[in-house]
């Protein structure tokens, strides 16, 4: 699969997260306060909520119904209740917009 252009980067503000679907994968995009771009399933390991739903703290994505927090660039949380990470896709930033790749996913 080749990648998928997601939105303008310009669009998504420092600590913003948004939901899309790509070939029926749901996924949360962020723009970390670092200015740097991630996606991630959009659901927590723990509890299936849309991680897309949480808040962004640095490059941690939080589920805001348990609190588990996750590594947006290895997807693994922090600690508990979530014990396992959530698939992270690869994002690149071109021409000004934002490009995921589910083929390309990293753990």
């Amino acid at each position: 699969m080749t990648s998928v252009r997601i939105c303008r980067a310009d669009e998504l503000a420092k600590g913003e997260v948004i939901a899309v679907t790509v070939d029926d994968t749901p996924l949360a995009v962020v723009h970390c306060e670092d200015d740097s771009f991630h996606a991630v399933y959009d659901e927590c390991s723990h509890a299936s909520i849309p991680l897309s739903e949480g808040e962004v703290d640095g490059c941690t994505l939080e589920c805001w119904l348990h609190g588990s927090r996750f590594d947006l660039r290895t997807g693994k949380p922090s600690g508990p209740p979530a014990t396992e990470p959530v698939t992270v896709y690869s994002v690149e930033v071109r021409d000004g917009d934002i490009y995921v790749n589910l083929s390309e996913e990293s753990k």
